[in-house]
């Protein structure tokens, strides 16, 4: 029996360390040495990088939007990425070119990633923005994210997330997003960010030279600035708007995605584990990344070992029923679609590692993703 409570309560442990004891951890970091970065206006030339597949019904809107961008600091180049679009997407996009809009027609389709790498070479600007077409950003986003450039220690640059419902109102998921940007401007005021926002960043184009075509972008565009002895910061001013996603199944089905291809580039660069050569980051890496992905094999052993003991003690059945109450009304949520607010975080939190474990299985049977086919918002 103690062997299975102490199962229990480490797990336990562990899940409420990787969401609240790693930044408790930062915040006493902070506290003893911060690290902020400064913000000024620069005069150096960008290119926004928009990569689309078959957006044929959304990228003119992108563009009207992307038309509105005011950058006072020097050349503002467009260039669309298009990633063996077969519907009117590049037709569209031509008809934008007088306005200074241009076309990389990519074929064949070999996913976003490389779409991106090809962008970098044609790129003529020193900062590097990437963006998608699902991302609504404000006329000042791409002046208050190159200001970030300002400080020679920045490599890389996120923007904060604004999930919009359907009806263009704050999503359910806002307290879940808004724990996400808490937790980065937190890691930018300690040390780097872990990971970017990969609808809305910006990258020094050193950074971006080594760019992979088959692993995720905004992680390795991090790990890059990192190996470069720079770091990764986010920014509150620089804000990317997307609306949630429809179908609540497609947003499983993204998550999942997103996570394999984490998994992905974090096994493949686990030297950044290594605290004598990364120090600081080393622990980011681990809590931020590896450790939050083990989270659903927690709750599960947590639950399991609850089970067992429940049994043999009035205590352990509270506890059980506790679990029980929780998981139970994220289902609910999940099934109606009806839940708000705070009730609907168990529904995400469920949906969120529900997603991971699914990736897990997905990457350990040898899976991995490299095309996409974007969301429908």
């Amino acid at each position: 029996m103690s062997i299975l409570i102490f199962i229990l309560f480490f797990s336990i442990f562990l899940v409420f360390y990787a969401y609240f004891g790693y930044p408790l951890t930062l915040l006493l970091l902070r506290y003893i040495k911060g690290r902020n970065h400064s913000r000024d206006k620069i005069s150096l030339p960008v290119t926004l990088i928009i990569t689309v597949f078959n957006e044929e019904n959304r990228i003119r809107e992108k563009l009207e939007n992307t038309l509105q961008l005011a950058y006072s600091g020097g050349t503002l180049e467009v260039l669309v990425a298009s990633d063996g679009s077969t519907d009117a997407t590049n037709r569209i996009v031509a008809e934008f070119a007088d306005r200074g809009i241009g076309l990389l027609d990519i074929t064949p389709r070999s996913g976003k990633e490389n779409a991106q790498k090809v962008a970098v070479r044609h790129a003529n600007g020193e900062i590097l923005v990437f963006s998608d077409v699902a991302t609504r950003l404000d006329s000042n986003a791409i002046q208050e994210i190159v200001a970030n450039f300002a400080d020679p220690s920045v490599g890389c640059v996120s923007s904060e997330d604004r999930l919009l419902g359907q009806d263009g109102q704050p999503s359910g998921e806002g307290l879940y997003v808004r724990y996400e940007m808490w937790l980065r401007r937190l890691e930018s005021s300690v040390n780097s960010l872990v990971g970017l926002s990969g609808s809305f960043f910006a990258a020094r184009k050193e950074v971006c030279r080594d760019f992979s075509g088959d692993v995720q972008s905004d992680f390795r565009t991090l790990l890059s600035s990192i190996k470069l002895g720079l770091r990764g910061v986010s920014d509150p001013a620089a804000i990317g708007y997307y609306l949630d996603v429809a179908n609540g199944k497609h947003e499983l089905e993204r998550k999942v995605r997103t996570v394999v291809r984490g998994i992905t580039v974090f096994f493949g660069h686990l030297e950044f584990l290594n605290p004598f050569r990364y120090g600081l980051f080393a622990y980011q890496f681990f809590c931020h990344k590896l450790l939050r992905w083990l989270v659903p094999f927690f709750l599960i052993s947590a639950l399991v070992a609850n089970v067992c003991l429940a049994f043999n003690s009035l205590f352990f059945q509270l506890l059980l029923l506790g679990q029980l109450l929780f998981y139970g009304l994220g289902i609910l949520g999940w099934k109606t679609q009806k839940l708000r607010g705070l009730l609907k975080t168990p529904t995400f939190f469920l949906i969120v590692n529900a997603a991971i474990f699914i990736a897990w299985i997905k990457y350990l049977k040898g899976e991995r993703i490299v095309l996409w086919t974007p969301s429908q918002r």
